[in-house]
């Protein structure tokens, strides 16, 4: 069996992570993570159930311990501290898209359910920071002459969908909405991904600082190729969220094929005609 590749450094996104708690601008740079916590609020109190044996797991447990009383808080290491068969609710909340193996994350999430459990989790999707990836990219190549890897990589929705019917999820859905944010500086941009703990800890980053030609050069990309009249600088972000329940009986289940018990012609009011046998 092939290993699952290293995308993340664990060490030093917990170190980034650390870092982010101290620094002035973390609770308002964290405003992501509170829309993803009311959209998650909201599609719970759309379920129309009450949860007894909720649990959360993130890499910031201070400020999603709200989200469900008496959640038990769960980090998001690559072995996930869950009872099998434990939850009635397990959420995932925005460290999906830093995990080495997420379709691992989503089968224990998926484990840690009682029969006719709901799964939620939300992450960056693949147009978050594409403004970020584009001028730091084309920076790059043109002050070094060769590129790095600099911004995580992050699934498109179609892709995560698709893990979720892997992981064994019922009914599972997938979809996102987008959250354009501008800044007045590129500076002004990388402090608040830094206070928000979602700088590069990839496994196959560069191991010295990024040169101060190269972010130059990033900031006037970004300026001239996405930067407003007013000059700020928009930096997109788009959230997506995996819904799933953990298979049970009493679920809607698909017909076997040839049961159906009406012929969708006399359904659409149209005359039924044989395929032409091949030539």
């Amino acid at each position: 069996m092939a290993e699952t590749p290293i995308l993340t450094d664990r060490n030093a996104l917990i170190r980034h992570r650390d870092r982010a708690r101290r620094l002035p601008g973390h609770d308002a740079a964290m405003f992501l993570h509170r829309l993803a916590m009311t959209d998650i609020q909201e599609r719970l109190t759309e379920v129309n159930r009450t949860f007894t044996a909720p649990a959360v797991v993130s890499g910031f447990p201070d400020l999603w311990q709200d989200l469900r009383p008496g959640a038990v808080l769960v980090p998001d290491e690559d072995v996930l501290a869950l009872e099998p068969g434990a939850h009635d609710l397990v959420v995932h909340a925005m460290a999906l898209h830093w995990a080495n193996d997420p379709l691992g994350q989503l089968v224990q999430c998926r484990r840690a359910l009682r029969p006719d459990g709901l799964m939620i989790a939300v992450l960056p999707g693949g147009r978050s920071l594409h403004q970020l990836r584009t001028a730091l990219a084309e920076a790059e190549t043109r002050v070094t002459g060769g590129l790095s890897p600099r911004v995580l990589p992050m699934a498109e929705i179609r892709d995560l969908g698709g893990l979720m019917q892997r992981a064994g999820f019922a009914l599972p859905v997938a979809d996102s909405w987008q959250q354009t944010v501008e800044y007045q500086s590129f500076p002004a941009l990388l402090a608040d991904l830094r206070a928000a703990g979602e700088t590069n800890a990839l496994a196959a980053r560069l191991r010295r600082p990024t040169g101060r030609d190269v972010l130059a050069t990033a900031g006037a990309i970004y300026a001239e190729s996405f930067g407003t009249p007013e000059g700020r600088l928009p930096a997109t972000a788009e959230l997506v969220f995996l819904t799933g329940w953990a298979p049970h009986d009493s679920q809607q289940q698909p017909l076997r094929p040839g049961s159906a018990k009406a012929r969708l012609a006399d359904a659409l009011g149209v005359p039924e005609s044989p395929l032409p046998e091949d030539g």
